[in-house]
């Protein structure tokens, strides 16, 4: 379609070049329009697939295969290492502050300026059929107006980006005329991929803030929604905080209102880097075919325990990855569901429009029946990634693709990263309004840790944080044991502030910043530390947040009382209980204190505490600048003279 499909509407000069310019324009207001579209009738080959596939050169790159399922449109990747977020593939391209990679660091040698593959990028969408979509993301009423522009035959990609960020039908757009103006636009030029970059994954950050532009430019030269569709839009929130007179952030988590048998209700946001238990926290507990919870299994001895939990609270989900943290919720007296808000705690809402749920801890039917009934009987078409599908069966997300096949010597493996986008308005019990965080938690996935191989997973059940430890423990968000959702580069490494520092285009220092202050005047929140998969030598897998969160729900907002808490042999985990009781369940010391599991002993504990604070320290240099607040200097100079859990109080 010509452009005067939208009439009296100016978009950015670029954008209106390429639209007019390309042969055919799909304009869509709708997921289902969309959904479509990606997978078009008599397109398809003999067994119901439809192919995405470019000209890269003069060779045939085949990157994914979509199908239509009784529950939605599934897209296969043909190539594993798309199934999953590459950790590097961020770049931006402007000369604006950053400590992220640029792109005259990386390619300015071999590809020249970025205007060169910019002006090309445009060039190739030209000469494409295309899929033109609007859309809006931020604090309603005061949102980053937005357009994407995509290969038609990439729409499975532009249905995803639809349910995450919602779409705006193109007769609002049109009723606005003149006075739309769109702050942000995101291209997508897949073979790229292949013809520039080595087959990588890069998502290309242009923040044209200058010289009579306010354009944040997003370039996708790949079709995994991860890097680009859902944290390429996160990364223009980020940088849309920054720019703000107050500054403020969007939080990377997961927030849940939690009501226990007897009506109390409780608000717990869990933060944490990919794999850190966001989504799981929003999960009823997976119990066993009796009902029982596997509390965990001895990596050394195989002996497995269990807690029995009757009564289980019910939960009302708030967000799943993104929470905006708005001036304008930061209000005493700001009404939601749960009461008042309180000036000394985080109001948050929800930054998205739907959920990219990561799956692969299904692993068979039954094990989570509530989101396995959302995703088999959906109420609207879902979008499936990396999961078996066959045209016109329903998809089932225990069901991932194999991502190396199984030989005579080795069996199959699976793709760790299976992903199901849920529209969060068919969530049940949804809360839409803003709510007051009483409980803030950050997850760590942790390997195991006996005195033979000592390693950081000497975190305990949970720990309580003073308000500034809980600050460093952002600062380095330790991405953690066996990731699933990025493409793993072994060991312990950092996503650094916030967990969402991947994402953010600009400096650490202003990030470090908004987030101490931020968490100093929220000091009513309960701050904790919470590990997954491992605690010592017991594997766990999610139950460590899943008893928590059962426990300090039912505790509500009651302070600890004087003894109830024990500092921590490793400082750096702050304070925690020597045991607890859950229901008339008890959970005792070996699994608050690793240091008491007879496989690891006080000097396997101390070995792994080293490993910790060596990680603190290695991490915590990249915040030693300047501009850095003064409070915060303070906490880092305390950290890396081992301070003990009253000095990071007093810092509070």
């Amino acid at each position: 379609m010509p452009i005067d499909q939208l009439p009296g509407v100016t978009l950015s000069s670029s954008a209106m070049a390429v639209l007019e310019a390309a042969p055919k324009v799909h304009y869509a207001s709708s997921v289902a329009e969309l959904a479509a579209l990606a997978v078009p009738e008599g397109e398809t080959d003999g067994r119901g697939f439809f192919e995405v596939g470019y000209d890269a050169g003069g060779a045939w790159k085949r990157e994914a295969e979509v199908c239509r399922v009784k529950n939605g449109v599934a897209a296969n990747y043909l190539d594993p290492y798309m199934r999953r977020r590459d950790p590097d593939c961020m770049v931006i391209a402007d000369a604006r502050a950053t400590d992220k990679a640029t792109w005259d660091e990386r390619w300015g040698k071999d590809l020249g300026g970025f205007e060169q593959t910019r002006q090309a990028t445009f060039e190739w969408l030209k000469g494409q059929e295309l899929i033109c979509q609007f859309f809006s993301t931020g604090m309603p009423g005061q949102a980053l107006q937005a357009v994407a522009i995509c290969p038609r035959n990439a729409a499975f990609f532009a249905a995803a980006l639809a349910m995450l960020q919602g779409i705006k039908p193109i007769d609002e757009v049109v009723a606005e005329g003149a006075a739309y103006h769109h702050g942000a636009i995101v291209y997508v030029a897949p073979p790229f991929r292949h013809t520039r970059f080595g087959g990588k994954q890069v998502v290309v950050h242009n923040r044209r803030f200058d010289g009579g532009y306010d354009l944040h430019e997003l370039y996708s030269y790949n079709l995994y929604p991860g890097p680009s569709a859902k944290k390429g839009v996160y990364g223009m929130l980020l940088t849309a905080g920054e720019r703000d007179e107050q500054s403020w952030t969007t939080a990377h988590c997961s927030t849940v209102q939690v009501v226990t048998p007897y009506d109390n209700v409780t608000t717990i946001m869990h933060e944490g880097a990919s794999g850190g238990g966001k989504s799981e926290m929003l999960e009823q507990m997976h119990r066993e075919a009796d009902g029982r919870l596997r509390k965990g299994t001895n990596v050394v001895t195989g002996e497995t325990r269990y807690m029995t939990l009757p009564h289980g609270c019910e939960l009302r989900p708030v967000t799943d990855d993104m929470a905006l943290c708005h001036p304008s919720l930061q209000q005493p007296g700001h009404a939601e569901r749960s009461g008042p808000g309180s000036p000394k705690k985080l109001t948050v809402i929800d930054a998205e429009q739907a959920w990219f749920l990561r799956v692969n801890h299904i692993e068979a039917y039954g094990t989570d029946p509530h989101l396995e009934a959302l995703t088999v009987h959906p109420k609207t078409p879902l979008v499936f990634l990396n999961i078996e599908a066959h045209p016109g069966a329903t998809a089932l997300i225990w069901e991932p693709v194999i991502d190396r096949e199984a030989t005579e010597t080795t069996p199959a493996v699976p793709c760790p990263n299976p992903r199901v986008v849920l529209p969060r308005a068919d969530y049940p019990g949804i809360v839409d309004e803003p709510v007051t965080v009483d409980i803030r938690s950050f997850g760590v996935r942790c390997p195991p840790c006996t005195a033979d191989r000592p390693t950081y997973g000497i975190m305990g059940l949970f720990h309580v944080l003073p308000p500034s430890l809980a600050w460093l423990w952002r600062l380095v968000a330790p991405r953690g044991h066996g990731n699933p959702s990025i493409v793993d580069r072994g060991g312990m490494t950092s996503e650094g502030v916030g967990s969402y520092w991947p994402f953010a285009t600009g400096r650490r220092v202003d990030q470090a910043n908004i987030l101490l202050d931020q968490i100093l005047r929220t000091s009513d929140t309960l701050f904790v530390l919470i590990p997954n998969q491992h605690i010592g030598c017991w594997e766990v897998g999610f139950a460590p947040q899943w008893i928590s969160r059962e426990y300090l729900a039912r505790r509500g907002s009651a302070a600890f009382r004087p003894g109830d808490l024990v500092p921590a042999r490793c400082p750096l985990l702050g304070l925690h209980k020597e045991t607890i009781q859950v229901e008339g369940q008890v959970v005792g010391t070996w699994f608050t204190d690793v240091s008491k599991q007879k496989e690891v002993g006080e000097a396997g504990y101390d070995a792994g505490a080293d490993i910790l604070k060596g990680f603190f320290a290695k991490q915590l240099a990249d915040f030693d600048h300047p501009e850095l607040d003064p409070r915060g200097k303070k906490i880092i100079a305390a950290c890396l003279r081992g301070a003990d859990v009253d000095a990071y109080r007093s810092l509070s």
